[in-house]
């Protein structure tokens, strides 16, 4: 398939909204170099964890996703769970010259993680930050993963509203398009100005609200990305006291929070607490979904604070205190070459 037949909506929707056409038949040549420089924004990301890496039982000994390079010093920002703990990155760039990259910074808070690339990367173009702030719901964007441009599709923002994750990860304002692409890892969501206003994060079931059945996929918004990125940057993290992290998966079941992972030698295991157990409260505080559960731990004070959990353990209720720690020290040190 030729490079404009698949690109032929996407070419239609770059130039419709930044005013390409022109009289003298220079528009569709301005399309299609504004297309290419989106491609060659987005590479191929593949990272080996170390040998003794916390995430690989969850996430794999070996990953794969997509990246997009955001300023001529070769960083690429990607979704953190496909490159954290590295002993080895590769980035792939659109013309499939393969090039060693290291972590240069993660941050738990977002999902964000930052790469890059320890030689310069020809004939790319870095992708501008948009305003996904500004984004509308219904508004038409483009998903676009590595893979050339037969992976690229279109889709909609159906939703802006809160996530929360099972893993302690809660986000005030994510994105959700439909219909959904199955290589969201790390993908470029891209508004009508070729500008980057999300990465890819996740396939999920209800993207316009919880419990009501819609494929699609979740972003994380650019704009958290950019009061940190400087200090990721800087020092490979966001500056300011860590949140507290107490290592447990969580499900909501019939108004509770069930324990279905509670990581090994994490603050919760050190605690006592089991899969299987429930999560009643913290403190005097019932607690019965995610974001209540979560702002009330990090409500508490920095990591290192002491979490009062009161849990349900077989037909005990238990007060199980849990030191709290800061996710980032919990994994293996590793930037990857």
């Amino acid at each position: 398939m030729s490079f404009r037949n698949v690109f032929v909506a996407a070419v239609a929707f770059l130039a419709a909204a930044s005013a390409l056409a022109q009289a003298d038949g220079s528009a569709q040549a301005d399309t299609d170099r504004r297309v290419a420089a989106l491609l060659s924004a987005v590479v191929h990301v593949k990272m080996r964890a170390s040998p003794d890496a916390r995430s690989s039982e969850t996430l794999g000994a070996t990953r794969e996703g997509s990246g997009v390079v955001i300023d001529d010093a070769g960083h690429i920002v990607t979704i953190g769970y496909v490159v954290i703990e590295p002993e080895a990155i590769e980035v792939t760039t659109f013309e499939g010259k393969r090039f060693p990259a290291r972590l240069a910074g993660y941050d738990h808070a977002t999902g964000f993680g930052l790469l890059r690339a320890l030689v310069p990367l020809p004939n790319v173009t870095p992708m501008p930050m948009g305003d996904s702030a500004a984004l509308a719901v219904r508004e038409p964007l483009m998903v676009l993963p590595h893979g050339g441009p037969g992976e690229a599709t279109l889709a909609y923002l159906v939703a802006k509203r809160p996530f929360a994750g099972s893993w302690e990860y809660l986000l005030d304002s994510a994105l959700f398009t439909s219909p959904p692409t199955l290589a969201w890892a790390g993908a470029a969501l891209v508004d009508r100005n070729g500008r980057l206003v999300g990465i890819g994060s996740l396939l999920v079931r209800d993207s316009i609200e919880p419990g009501t059945p819609m494929p699609g996929n979740m972003f994380v918004p650019i704009d958290l990305l950019k009061p940190i990125l400087a200090d990721l940057e800087r020092t490979g993290r966001a500056q300011g006291p860590a949140r507290p992290w107490l290592g447990l998966a969580t499900e909501e079941v019939g108004g509770r929070l069930l324990v279905t992972r509670v990581s090994p030698d994490g603050p919760a295991d050190r605690a006592g607490v089991r899969r299987g157990d429930v999560v009643l409260g913290v403190g005097a505080e019932p607690v019965k979904t995610h974001e209540a559960f979560y702002k009330r731990v990090w409500a508490l004070g920095p990591a290192g604070t002491e979490v009062p959990l009161q849990v349900l353990q077989g037909t005990t209720i238990r007060d199980v205190p849990v030191t709290s720690i800061d996710r980032f020290d919990y994994f293996r040190a590793g930037r990857g070459t």
